[in-house]
């Protein structure tokens, strides 16, 4: 029996009915439906069975999420560590992380009965945090892990280090390290590239730094990067994709390197990279007139 987790933002009524509806559907079409346990009386699906989270993931064959990024990233944190893919619906604004949106549900259902879809794997970065060498914690993330001031009305000062070596002093209001993936995420706000999700690669943004060397950089995936606060007179704290967050003292040092597992994305068509940046950001592309042919 092939079986499927659906996650939805619960607080959505739109994504509540979405996700009734694909549940009904690959029932009927024959598919074995599970839900989170946390989700299951808000989305009242009678097909299908709930799961606690922390085994939900495991044995299925797609994880569908019926939301924006942010339950996409949800999602992937129950996907990632059984490496089950993931296929996201957008019901929120950019959701640049889905494969379809809402208006592309049925064809969305159609193509996944089939199994008609390919995975992406997508970079990971694990991340370490120690103060005096010991282990405060550790953990991963798919789009950035983020060094970020508690207090809005005080700088950081930070070092910035790259394999070993020290790279630069920051006054700033914290510092990403990104993902491909993520670049479109919260680094790009900060002022980074946009890198192509096949480039292997890391990204370090300092957020508004006073310094006059503070570009943001593109490393190797194989690089190390590491940040270690100098002084946090209001503390800091980091996010792992926006979501979980871990309180750091003056003195801690954070380090960042290519993840050990990947996030795997279901993908329904091959939709160039280009496409995708126009079509999410609404860029201006009118009067391209194509490739002169030769």
């Amino acid at each position: 029996m092939r079986e499927v987790l659906v996650v939805a933002h619960t607080g959505r009524p739109e994504a509540v009915r979405s996700a009734q509806h694909v549940i009904k559907a690959l029932s009927q079409a024959g598919l074995s439906i599970r839900v989170l346990d946390s989700e299951a009386r808000d989305l009242a699906a009678p097909q299908a069975t709930p799961t606690p989270a922390a085994a939900a993931a495991t044995g299925v064959e797609v994880v569908v999420v019926l939301g924006g990024d942010g339950t996409l990233l949800r999602a992937a944190e129950l996907a990632r560590p059984a490496g089950t893919p993931v296929l996201g619906v957008n019901l929120g604004h950019v959701g640049f992380l889905a494969e379809a949106e809402q208006g592309d549900l049925a064809l969305t259902l159609e193509r996944l009965t089939a199994g008609d879809y390919t995975v992406d794997p997508r970079m990971t970065v694990d991340f370490t945090v120690t103060v005096d060498g010991s282990v405060l914690a550790s953990g991963w993330a798919l789009n950035e892990v983020s060094l970020e001031k508690a207090d809005r009305e005080r700088m950081l000062e930070v070092v910035a280090e790259v394999d070993g070596r020290p790279l630069s002093r920051w006054g700033c209001d914290g510092v990403v390290c990104a993902t491909p993936t993520g670049s479109t995420a919260y680094a790009f706000s900060a002022g980074g590239p946009v890198v192509w999700p096949e480039v292997e690669a890391l990204l370090m943004v300092p957020i508004s730094a006073h310094a006059l060397f503070a570009r943001p950089l593109v490393v190797s995936p194989t690089s190390v990067m590491a940040l270690e606060v100098l002084s946090a007179p209001a503390g800091a704290v980091l996010w792992a994709d926006g979501r979980r967050k871990v309180d750091l003292p003056a003195g801690a040092r954070v380090e960042v390197r290519q993840g050990a597992s990947p996030v795997r994305l279901a993908r329904l068509a091959a939709q160039p990279f280009t496409d995708r940046l126009v079509a999410k950001f609404g860029l201006p592309v009118r009067g391209w007139r194509g490739r002169t042919e030769s």
